[in-house]
C-alpha cells in the first residue's frame, strides 16, 4: 500500500503523473457535479442558481488546469521560448479578448443585464440567455422599425439565437427593458380629416387606451424604483396628445403597457379603435386617394 502511493504521488515519472492528472480530473468533477448544485440551492432566485453554478464550474477548471499543468511542468527548460510565443498571441489578441472579459466584469459588477432580461445590446435585441466570459447569447426578437436582417416586424422572437461580444457594453450603448421597470411607453397615431368629428375619435381613442393600459401596476413599479433610483414624477395616465398637420388631426395615443406583451396591446388597442370609428361613420385620413373614371356613352 505505501509503495503504491509512493508511486502515485511521485511526479517525476510519467505513470506518477497521469496518476496525479486522473485524481485532479476527478476531484474536479466530483466539485463540479456536488459542490454545484449545493452552493446554487441556497439561493432563492433561479438566475441567482444559474450563475452560481457557472461560476464554481470555470473556478474549478482554473484551478485544475494550473495544478495540472504544475505537475506535469510543460514549460521546464522552453521558458524564453514559450514567453515568445505567448507575447505574440496576446498582442494579437489582446484588444478583442481583454475586451470581452472586461465587459464580462462590468456586466457582473454593475448588473446592467442578467439572464432573463429584455435587451438591446450591440444592436441585437433579445431576451438573454447566457452570459459567458467572452459573449452574452441572446433569442433574438423582431423589431417594429422594417429591417432587411429580421423578417418579424413587431417585439416578438423570431426563434434565432444571436451571440454579441461583452466587449459591445464598452462602445455601443445597452437598452434594458426589463431590469428596473417592467414596463414601456406605446403610441397609436390615428390620422383624422378635418372635415370629421375628430373629438368623438379622440374620446373613443381615449376609451380604447385605457381599458389596455396597465398603470396601476406601473405605479407600483415607479414606486419601487424610486427606492434605487432619484427618478422624477412620472405621468402613467393614458392620454391622447392632439397634432394638427397640413393634411388632417393627428391624434396619438400614449399608454403604458408590460414589456413582452406590446404588440398584442397595440393590436388589441388598434381593432377596438377601428370598430368604434367605423361604428361611429368616422373616417381615418390616407395620404392617398382613391380616383374613379366613369364613361359617359353620350360622349361618344
Amino acid at each position: 500500500m505505501k509503495e503504491w502511493w509512493g508511486f502515485a504521488v511521485e511526479v517525476d515519472s510519467a505513470g506518477g503523473r497521469l496518476v496525479v492528472t486522473g485524481a485532479v480530473v476527478a476531484v474536479s468533477w466530483l466539485v463540479v457535479v456536488v459542490v454545484g448544485p449545493l452552493l446554487s440551492r441556497r439561493r432563492g432566485d433561479p438566475f441567482d442558481r444559474y450563475v452560481a453554478k457557472k461560476l464554481v464550474r470555470y473556478v474549478v477548471v482554473l484551478v485544475a488546469v494550473i495544478v495540472v499543468a504544475a505537475i506535469w511542468r510543460p514549460f521546464a527548460g522552453r521558458l524564453g521560448l514559450v514567453l515568445g510565443f505567448v507575447t505574440a498571441g496576446v498582442a494579437f489578441a489582446m484588444q478583442e479578448v481583454i475586451g470581452a472579459l472586461a465587459g464580462w466584469v462590468s456586466i457582473a459588477t454593475s448588473r446592467l443585464y442578467r439572464v432573463g432580461d429584455r435587451v438591446d445590446v450591440g444592436g441585437v435585441q433579445g431576451d438573454v440567455i447566457d452570459i459567458t466570459p467572452l459573449r452574452t447569447k441572446l433569442m433574438e426578437m423582431g423589431s417594429p422599425e422594417h429591417t432587411s436582417s429580421s423578417w418579424v416586424h413587431g417585439r416578438q422572437l423570431t426563434g434565432r439565437i444571436v451571440s454579441v461580444t461583452n466587449k459591445s457594453v464598452f462602445t455601443a450603448p445597452v437598452f434594458n427593458y426589463s431590469a428596473s421597470f417592467d414596463f414601456l411607453w406605446e403610441e397609436l397615431v390615428i390620422p383624422i380629416p378635418y372635415d370629421q368629428d375628430w373629438r368623438r375619435a379622440e374620446d373613443l381613442l381615449t376609451a380604447a387606451v385605457r381599458r389596455v393600459s396597465a398603470r396601476a401596476d406601473a405605479r407600483e413599479a415607479v414606486e419601487h424604483m424610486r427606492r434605487s433610483f432619484p427618478i422624477p414624477p412620472t405621468d402613467l395616465e393614458p392620454r391622447v396628445f392632439l397634432r394638427a398637420t397640413d393634411n388632417w388631426v393627428e391624434l396619438a395615443a400614449r399608454f403604458v403597457v408590460p414589456v413582452r406583451t406590446a404588440r398584442g396591446a397595440k393590436d388589441e388597442i388598434s381593432r377596438d379603435v377601428i370598430e368604434a370609428l367605423q361604428a361611429a361613420g368616422i373616417e381615418v385620413a390616407s395620404a392617398s386617394s382613391t380616383v374613379t373614371l366613369r364613361h359617359s356613352r353620350s360622349a361618344q
